[in-house]
């Protein structure tokens, strides 16, 4: 820099059109070159010396130039989840304060349809309008890389899902075939693994078909973007209506820690801290298989999995099939009416819906669960002993002999469990 640009009131100015103008060409060259996402970033990095990363429109990091350094200043402002997403929420198009500088979002946008986010990080001073403007130029140059690559990815997955929900589905009989096919994908199915079946819970506001496509298919992104991650050649396909992943176990089996741990760290990497518009989702695992030929009969334990678990546990639930217990028998009643009929049969008043009957029902899965110990009962709902003795006559009085007839025990904690999946 000379002294007579110093002098000139009109370089910063001119100084920053060129800096945009060179961003601009810097970027052009990688759209033609076939760049992608972290090629902009570093660009953008460079010319306007600060942090940038591209995300999710929830915030999970796609591409990324940012340093350890503003990194670190993002965790210690609360801009970072436990699970790595960046809380774009947080930052917003007018930006939030981090040290002495920055940090900013812009939309990535095409269509008027959110694509991603752009972060921008400055360390030591505000993000000035020329700033902005270069970042904008960036986000359009992004959206024409993303659609893009969406429309590459649509066939590539409708493809491989077409043969997974084929798999699934035994629709295909040589194992060696399907294990070498896979391997074209990238899959690898020659390894124990588990099936997961996830789906968006349902939603009681009024939601267009149009916006729950847009759910769907950034519930299915986010899967895709957290597998690789866990490991190498995981398959991970959107069916529409949920997304199944068939998650690698090593040494334990499924219901051990080796098994666990990885379904866990999934479903925590896609749940994070619910913020950036992410959706409540339940899962269901199925037992561990070894191969191709028992993936089948898998899928079908992590449907039934995670159907159980929302009636049972509600929303937001992770259900593992070996858990289910006798659920798994109650739910393999063809007529749901016929469950609803024993339960009412063997309950008789205690099956309404009232606060009365809920208090009664707690009240005698706890004397189950003691074998109808009085006063173990008593002591764990606390209450006082004759207090118990009380609701035990009343029980009786209601079911019959409980605390003598062990079948009409064994009917009514049935329908207890039933009362969960059956109303």
């Amino acid at each position: 820099m000379l002294n007579d640009d110093l002098a000139d009131p009109e370089w910063p100015a001119r100084a920053a059109l060129a800096r945009v103008d060179a961003l601009h060409t810097g970027l052009t060259q990688i759209a033609l070159e076939g760049g992608d996402l972290a090629g902009i970033a570093a660009e953008v990095g460079r010319a306007l010396d600060v942090g940038v990363a591209f995300t999710s429109t929830d915030g999970r990091v796609r591409a990324s130039a940012l340093s350890a350094d503003v990194h670190r200043l993002l965790v210690e402002h609360d801009l970072v989840d436990p699970t790595g997403r960046l809380r774009v929420e947080r930052m917003g198009a007018d930006g939030v304060g981090v040290a002495g500088g920055q940090a900013r979002t812009l939309r990535v946008a095409a269509g008027g349809t959110n694509l991603a986010r752009l972060v921008c990080v400055r360390r030591d001073a505000r993000l000035t309008s020329d700033d902005v403007h270069a970042m904008e130029r960036a986000a359009a140059v992004a959206a024409l890389l993303i659609t893009r690559e969406e429309a590459v990815t649509a066939v590539e997955t409708k493809y491989q899902g077409d043969f997974l929900r084929d798999l699934l589905l035994r629709r295909t009989a040589d194992s060696a075939y399907v294990a070498e096919h896979a391997a074209t994908f990238g899959w690898d199915l020659r390894r124990p693994m588990v099936v997961v079946s996830a789906e968006l819970d349902p939603t009681d506001e009024p939601v267009s078909g149009e916006q729950r496509r847009a759910w769907q298919k950034r519930f299915a992104a986010g899967w895709r973007q957290v597998c690789p991650v866990l490991g190498r050649g995981i398959p991970t396909v959107d069916f529409s209506s949920e997304v199944v992943t068939l998650l690698p176990v090593t040494g334990e089996g499924d219901t051990g820690p080796a098994g666990r741990d990885i379904v866990r760290r999934a479903v925590t990497a896609m749940t994070g801290d619910r913020g950036g518009g992410r959706r409540q989702f339940s899962a269901g695992v199925s037992r561990q298989v070894a191969g191709v030929d028992s993936l089948p009969e898998a899928y079908g334990q992590a449907r039934r999995a995670v159907e159980v678990g929302r009636r049972i546990s509600g929303g937001g639930s992770t259900t593992f099939f070996d858990q289910l217990g006798l659920h798994r028998l109650l739910a393999l009643l063809p007529d749901p009416a016929e469950l609803r009929s024993f339960v009412r049969d063997a309950l008789g008043p205690l099956a309404e819906p009232t606060p009365e009957a809920a208090e009664l029902r707690e009240t005698l899965q706890i004397l189950i669960d003691t074998n109808f110990n009085v006063a173990e009962a008593a002591r764990l709902q606390f209450f006082h002993y004759n207090t118990m003795r009380y609701r035990v006559s009343k029980l009786e009085r209601l079911l019959g002999p409980l605390a003598t007839d062990p079948n009409l025990r064994l009917d009514v904690a049935v329908a207890l469990q039933g009362l969960k999946i059956a109303f």
